[in-house]
């Protein structure tokens, strides 16, 4: 089966009852207090236009938000509990989310990518200039949301060590300096810290290449604790997840001649310390 699904990396962070419920609460005990947003925004340290986005379920909160809030409401435990019910994928298209859920229990995870560092290895300022450069442009609210959304997804690098990751990863992605010379350093900085880690693989492929099975553009696949595979495909404006095995099974081999493809693991290493020597 092939699914019609929203692009990954875009959209405005979705609505939930949970995040809507949590929000009333928030506001129902802020004002209880005769607190306004803005006097409640300066005891918690969060901005009036934070707090309102929490309020109409809007943004996802902050576990720092919440630990704030509590101490500011009377600290009834209420928030802390409430929080815990409430969904892990803020910033993330609907149908997206079905990948999302999957990504976190997954023990296989490939990606490849030809457009930009995947979400999981960027950086906060390269995410940020990609935030900025999106159009329709994005408010200050929803770039803190999507931000949100990704520094909570790349927590699984290393609270699942024992899911392997593995990225192939185009070498222009780097040689574009996409947010310039520091952000593509700090950028090159974390992929290789993140590289070390004993369950994460990461390949460059090299920029001249006479022979490439990715042409069809980037790719995912993930393997489930009970072996099942699924895939996603991102475009412009939309993806496509894939849980039929024919399907899986063709874009698993090309993953496979991929990998065959790009340099060694300590080839890749070898040339992103060189990029970085070389800014």
């Amino acid at each position: 089966m092939v699914v019609d699904g929203a692009v990954g990396t875009g959209g405005e962070p979705e609505s939930s009852d949970s995040l809507r419920t949590f929000g009333a609460v928030v506001q129902a005990l802020r004002e209880h207090a005769g607190l306004s947003r803005e006097e409640f925004g300066e005891r918690v340290r969060f901005s009036k236009h934070t707090v309102a986005s929490v309020e109409l379920g809007r943004r996802m909160p902050d576990p720092t938000f919440v630990e704030r809030a509590e101490e500011v409401l009377g600290n009834t435990g209420a928030l802390r509990k409430a929080a815990g019910h409430l969904a892990r994928q803020p910033g993330l298209a609907a149908r997206f989310r079905q990948w999302a859920r999957l990504e976190t229990t997954a023990i296989t995870l490939y990606t490849y990518e030809c457009r930009l560092i995947p979400g999981l290895l960027q950086t906060e300022a390269y995410a940020r200039q990609l935030f900025t450069d999106r159009l329709p442009s994005l408010d200050d609210e929803q770039i803190e949301a999507q931000w949100a959304a990704r520094a909570e997804r790349q927590r699984l690098l290393r609270e699942r060590p024992n899911t392997a990751f593995s990225f192939i990863l185009e070498e222009h992605l780097f040689l574009r300096r996409t947010g310039g010379v520091e952000v593509t350093r700090e950028l090159l900085d974390h992929v290789l810290e993140i590289s070390a880690l004993r369950n994460v693989e990461v390949q460059i492929m090299p920029l001249v290449l006479e022979s490439h099975a990715g042409m069809a553009g980037p790719l995912q696949q993930l393997e489930t604790p009970d072996n099942k595979w699924y895939a996603y495909n991102e475009a412009q404006r939309g993806g496509l997840f894939f849980s039929d095995p024919k399907e899986i099974s063709v874009l698993q081999r090309r993953y496979a001649r991929m990998r065959s493809q790009a340099l060694t693991l300590q080839d890749s290493v070898s040339l992103l310390e060189r990029m970085r020597g070389d800014l």
